[in-house]
């Protein structure tokens, strides 16, 4: 296994019961991963190939359905699907509704929520994962890097989470890479139905005071055509509601949309895909 940085941000202090030996390990570093889908069957093939894939395989695998039509309810049904694999095949209010459903299912420790059309990177993320939550069990999250494409370019992005930069949005801490224990939620609460969205920023300013630790390892590959990439500037707005929604009104945070909007019309351009294609050849981390 290669070596990872790890950055904590925990004051608390955690005492083992070395006597209870596996077993305890197991219910602390147990894995769900959770995966809502709407009409999209290849996506959600592709993720579920992914998960199989793995070195370590998670205890459970919660499908959320809740598309219009029949194909990936008749696929999961009548194609061989592995032990750990579960559905639930009805409607949903929206994003926060499914992540929540699968939330309220996840009979294991470790919650990951893994949207369709997303990959792991590598097979050995998940036993990565229940390494780095075995050795420090205080930690409550963790998140990692993300590849995706920008700008034309496929490119790697991910930083250890900072609570005072939270005005800059989600700042390439990126949701599909967390994982959460689920006792998390039992503290925050769950994904809030009001926003269409940024639902996963506002859980960030909610799990920023949790024990985390970040992964320096490529742990998902993204599906860009989801919600959050095709509709940028509304997510932006939605993301100045939630800050302020919890912190009040910030200069810093105005002052920070107004540059990701001027780099978003700017990378819609053939001069500010050159510029990012020239920025990535020269190794500038923060354009």
């Amino acid at each position: 296994m290669p070596w990872c940085d790890i950055y904590l941000h925990t004051k608390a202090r955690f005492r083992i019961d070395l006597c209870s030996g596996i077993q305890y390990f197991y219910r602390m570093t147990s894995i769900s991963i959770i995966t809502i889908c709407f009409n999209n069957l290849a996506d959600l093939q592709k993720t579920c190939a992914s998960i199989d894939a793995q070195t370590h395989v998670p205890e459970e695998h919660w499908v959320i359905n809740g598309s219009t039509t029949k194909d990936i309810e008749e696929w999961l049904l009548n194609t061989s699907q592995p032990a750990y694999r579960k559905w639930i095949n009805e409607r949903d209010k929206g994003i926060s509704d499914a992540f929540n459903k699968g939330i309220a299912k996840a009979g294991q420790s470790i919650t990951h929520l893994m949207n369709s059309g997303d990959c792991y990177a590598s097979n050995d993320v998940l036993k990565e994962v229940v390494q780095i939550f075995s050795q420090y069990p205080a930690i409550q999250w963790i998140s990692g890097n993300i590849q995706m494409t920008r700008g034309g370019r496929s490119v790697v992005v991910g930083k250890p989470f900072e609570r005072k930069k939270l005005y800059r949005g989600m700042r390439s801490v990126s949701h599909p890479t967390w994982f959460v224990r689920k006792e998390v939620y039992s503290r925050i609460g769950t994904f809030s139905s009001e926003y269409k969205i940024a639902m996963d920023y506002d859980m960030m300013c909610r799990i920023a005071d949790e024990p985390y630790a970040y992964l320096d390892k490529v742990i998902v590959i993204f599906d860009d055509t989801g919600i959050s990439s095709t509709k940028y500037l509304d997510s932006l707005k939605e993301n100045r509601k939630v800050y302020e929604s919890y912190f009040g009104f910030s200069l810093l945070l105005v002052i920070w949309q107004i540059r990701l909007k001027i780099l978003h019309y700017l990378l819609q351009t053939a001069l500010g895909k050159w510029l990012f294609g020239l920025k990535k050849r020269i190794g500038m981390e923060n354009w």
